[in-house]
């Protein structure tokens, strides 16, 4: 199943049929990304969005990164409940949202590290961003 785990019906049909499933994504607000392929993330050295931060911060600026990120743990309990509900009841287990991402085979990011800070990537997870496609002659 090709799918954008920004809402994860699609995910659920896969898990649901027993298929592989491919990501096509950027990024998923509240960083579950990171959380269901295990990348490291440590709000300490990468920058939040909307923080102004570089990598290269003090301490008061790793505490400000920290405190940017602690919402989101709560905004994403929020936002994807209802689809953990629903996998919940459509697939007769207990199924949290990052359980269900981590079935990916392989993640497709648009990810371009000229506008993005470099970070880990795990090994199915493929940047396709145009910086990093093939010229054509």
């Amino acid at each position: 199943v090709f799918t954008d785990p920004m809402l994860p019906c699609g995910q659920i049909l896969a898990e649901h049929l027993s298929v592989p499933s491919v990501f096509f994504l950027q990024q998923i607000p509240c960083g579950l990304e990171f959380e269901a392929t295990q990348c490291p993330n440590p709000p300490s050295y990468v920058p939040r969005v909307f923080t102004d931060l570089t990598d290269r911060m003090n301490f008061f600026q790793r505490v400000k990164n920290l405190i940017f990120d602690i919402p989101n743990y709560f905004l994403c309990d929020f936002v994807f409940q209802p689809y953990a509900k629903l996998a919940s009841e459509f697939l007769q287990r207990d199924v949290t949202v990052p359980d269900l991402l981590r079935q990916a085979s392989i993640w497709l990011m648009k990810l371009d590290f000229v506008l993005h800070y470099p970070r880990p990537l795990m090994p199915n997870m493929i940047m396709i961003s145009g910086v990093n496609c093939a010229q054509k002659k």
